[in-house]
C-alpha cells in the first residue's frame, strides 16, 4: 500500500481558496458563508424555530427561495426540524411543500 503524503499547510490553504474562489465565480458571492461570519444584509430567511440554529446558520434561519437538504442519521432530528420549518413560514402566512423521502409519516 503506497504511503500517503500530507500535504503542506500552505498547499491545503491555496487549494482551499481556489476552491473557495470557483464556487463563488460560478455560484455568486453569497453561496458560501463561513461560521463565525456576520450575516449578509438581505438574505430573507425563515426560523427554524431554534435560536441557537438560526444563528449558527448566519442569516437567521433557513434562507427562502432555496431547496434545503437536510441530512443525517435515523431519529437525528430531520423530521422534526423539517416540520418545525414549516410551521415557522406558516405562521407568517407562507405556503410550504414537504417531501417526505424517507416515509417517515
Amino acid at each position: 500500500m503506497a504511503k500517503k503524503t500530507a500535504l503542506p499547510p500552505k498547499e491545503t490553504s491555496s487549494g482551499i481558496e481556489s476552491a473557495l474562489r470557483d464556487i463563488r465565480s460560478k455560484f455568486g458571492d453569497e453561496s458560501i458563508m463561513k461560521l463565525g461570519d456576520k450575516p449578509r444584509v438581505g438574505v430573507d430567511a425563515i426560523s427554524t424555530g431554534s435560536i441557537g440554529l438560526d444563528a449558527a446558520l448566519g442569516v437567521g434561519g433557513l434562507p427562502r427561495g432555496r431547496i434545503i437538504e437536510i441530512f443525517g442519521p435515523e431519529s437525528s432530528g430531520k423530521t422534526t426540524l423539517a416540520l418545525h420549518v414549516v410551521a415557522e413560514s406558516q405562521k407568517k402566512g407562507g405556503i410550504c411543500a414537504y417531501v417526505d423521502a424517507e416515509h417517515a409519516m
